[in-house]
This record gives C-alpha cells, sequence and structure tokens, in this order.
C-alpha cells in the first residue's frame, strides 16, 4: 500500500519447516492514511444507514392502511379532515387519507352505500335519512357542533318578513347546507311553510353564494367567509347562527357497521388523526399554515375572505366529538318535516359512541384538551 512501511523481524522460537512462517511482516500506517481510511470507513457506513432507514420508511408507507373518505359540503367544515391529510396527522397513525368531494348529501351516502368508499365526512342529516332508507350506518365522531353562519339576503329585503315568499339556496334538501339553513330559521321561530318558502337545489357553498349575488335566488344561510363578500356587495345579513346556543352533531365521521366492526383499529386511528388536526387548527403558531390550507382548498382570491375563513373554522371546530342523543333528537324532528319516515330510527344503533368513549378512558382525548388548554 502507498505509503506505508513494513519491516520484518525473525522469531527463532516458531519451529516450523514452512518458509516465512518464522518472520513476521509489521507495517505501520501513517496518521494521516489512519484519519483518511476512518473518514472513508464513516463515509461507507453513512451511506448504508442511510439506505436502511430510506427501506425502513419505504417499508412504513407501504403498511399505511388507504381510506378514501367521501364529502358533499364544500366549506370550512371540512378543514380537520383537510388539515389532517396536509400536516401528516392521519400518516401519523398509519392511514394514507383520501377525500372525494360529491355533488350532495344523497349521493354521498349513495356512494357509501354501494362499497365505493368506506368513510363518509357527513352532516347528521343525510346520515339520518340514509338511514331511514335502510342503509345500516352509524356515525362515530362529530368535530362540528357549532354553526357560524349569516342569513344573507339581496338588497330588496331589509328584514325577516320581507322573506315570504322568497326563495333560498341550498345544496339539496335534506343535506348539510339545508340542515343549517332549516336550524337557523328554526331558531328564529319562522316555519318554512307558513312564510311559503321555496328551496332551490344550486350547488355547493361557492355556487350558492355566486347564485345569490348573480340573483337566482332571494336568500342563503351561508358561512362567514361568503357572507362577508356579499355584505361588501350590499347585501343584507338578517341573523347570525351564533346565536343558537346548543351544541348541534353539524358534520362528522360515518360509515356502515359492518365496515366499522371490520375496521374498528384503523376508524380509532382516523378519529386521531382528525381530532390532532383540531387541535393544530386552535394552536395560534399554526395560523398562517391553517390559512394556507383553507385558501388552497375553498379558492379565495381575498385576504379578507380567508382571514374570516380562519375564524370560522376556530369557531366551529371542537374537541367535543361525542355523539348527544339530545341534540340529534333535533336533528331528527326538523328533517322529519320532509322525510316523515325519520321518526321511525332508531338511534342507539346510529349513534356509535363506544370510539370516543375508548379515546377517554385510553387518555386520548383528555391529553389532547391538556394541548389545547381547553
Amino acid at each position: 500500500m502507498p505509503g506505508t512501511v513494513c519491516r520484518s523481524s525473525h522469531h527463532s522460537s516458531w519451529n516450523s519447516d514452512e518458509p516465512g512462517l518464522n518472520s513476521l511482516r509489521t507495517c505501520t500506517v501513517p496518521k494521516r492514511r489512519w484519519k483518511m481510511l476512518l473518514k472513508r470507513a464513516l463515509l461507507a457506513l453513512g451511506v448504508i444507514v442511510a439506505a436502511s432507514l430510506h427501506c425502513v420508511v419505504a417499508a412504513q408507507a407501504q403498511v399505511r392502511e388507504a381510506l378514501l373518505v367521501a364529502y358533499a359540503g364544500h366549506n370550512e367544515t371540512v378543514a380537520p379532515m383537510w388539515v389532517g391529510i396536509e400536516k401528516g396527522l392521519f400518516k401519523k397513525h398509519g392511514l394514507d387519507v383520501s377525500m372525494l368531494q360529491l355533488r350532495s348529501g344523497p349521493i354521498m351516502m349513495a356512494t357509501l352505500a354501494s362499497g365505493s368508499v368506506q368513510v363518509v365526512y357527513t352532516a347528521s342529516s343525510s346520515a339520518l335519512n340514509a338511514a331511514s332508507a335502510g342503509l345500516k350506518v352509524s356515525c362515530v365522531a362529530f368535530p362540528v357542533n357549532k354553526i357560524a353562519r349569516h342569513l344573507t339576503a339581496r338588497k330588496e329585503i331589509a328584514s325577516i318578513e320581507d322573506l315570504r315568499g322568497r326563495v333560498f339556496g341550498v345544496q339539496s334538501i335534506g343535506g348539510g347546507f339545508w340542515l343549517q339553513t332549516m336550524l337557523l330559521l328554526d331558531h328564529l321561530g319562522i316555519d318554512p311553510e307558513k312564510y311559503q318558502l321555496k328551496f332551490r337545489i344550486i350547488g355547493d357553498t361557492p355556487t350558492i353564494a355566486q347564485a345569490l349575488i348573480t340573483g337566482q335566488v332571494d336568500a342563503a344561510v351561508l358561512p362567514y367567509s361568503f357572507s362577508e363578500r356579499a355584505r361588501r356587495m350590499g347585501f343584507h345579513s338578517l341573523a347570525d347562527a351564533v346565536a343558537i346556543k346548543t351544541p348541534l352533531p353539524i358534520t362528522g365521521l360515518c360509515a356502515q357497521r359492518e365496515f366499522l366492526a371490520r375496521s374498528r383499529d384503523a376508524v380509532t386511528r382516523l378519529i386521531q388523526g382528525m381530532i390532532e388536526a383540531v387541535v393544530f387548527v386552535h394552536g395560534p403558531r399554526n395560523k398562517a399554515e391553517i390559512m394556507e390550507v383553507l385558501r388552497k382548498n375553498l379558492r379565495f382570491e381575498k385576504v379578507e375572505d380567508t382571514e374570516m375563513s380562519y375564524r370560522v373554522l376556530a369557531q366551529v371546530s371542537t374537541l367535543d366529538v361525542d355523539l348527544y342523543a339530545d341534540a340529534w333528537r333535533l336533528i331528527q324532528r326538523i328533517v322529519s318535516r320532509v322525510n316523515p319516515k325519520l321518526e321511525q330510527v332508531d338511534l342507539n344503533p346510529l349513534l356509535d359512541r363506544s370510539f370516543v368513549r375508548s379515546l377517554e378512558e385510553s387518555g386520548f382525548l383528555p391529553e389532547m384538551r391538556r394541548r389545547m388548554g381547553s
């Protein structure tokens, strides 16, 4: 080896007839050479370790369970799921979650019934309607239990009384947008039949907002981020749903009971990721990241609209994800106005509280509350 110094020595105590066995050849490697060899060895070791870690990470990615979650209402209430995906919170729990947007609640529940998706992020009214049609569906956790919306009306409609005979825009009859409209009207003491209100199916939230602005409908119960845009254009805000103080099951996770029984561990991890997303949403340091998630998914162009959307999300998202029968009975009463079969729906199998109870007992939910300071 170049740069290596060697010398020979003879040991007479060795009795061997083999040539050269009685001689030892001692080599000394210069200090600089040792350093270079050591550096090469460490570099090679680093490459091996990095390659091994890459294989481990790749293997972990391969074993993540894929879950496809469908939703219909395209607004801030979906943000716990968007945040969970974009911030890697579901992956942290070994899940590869994807979201599929569908046009309406009925289409979403039909997609669930077909087995094309495993889970839906849906309004309580859609789950009740599906149950009344015979679908064996259960709901497990609802992270949105408040309504942050304005009853927004055209410029010439200046009061509640002016709403008589007017047309409201909704996404579907019996879906989440319709439900929140009906809840606010119920809170205001407005009977849609006595007021001769009409409901026109338009599309998702941005489409309904645009329909109000262009005069296709007279009024709509819009999230603050959309009602604020209409207000800047001279439209009137006649009522604020924040006045409804009772927690209500607005949006959450539901699935067919057979899937819940077969994939209990995966569903538990899905709920955990969603809950951690809610904690992330409420972290003041995360505001810029949350606003970017909202801006991208809701396609806001103005910063003030994104800011308002963030405020809505912070107001409606909660760690109180349990399913309360009294609140569900209120929803059942309101939705039964358009679907009398709902009065016969048994809430016991529909509300599977065992998942939330398990997360309470394991200490997961108490720890999340501690992190959020609630």
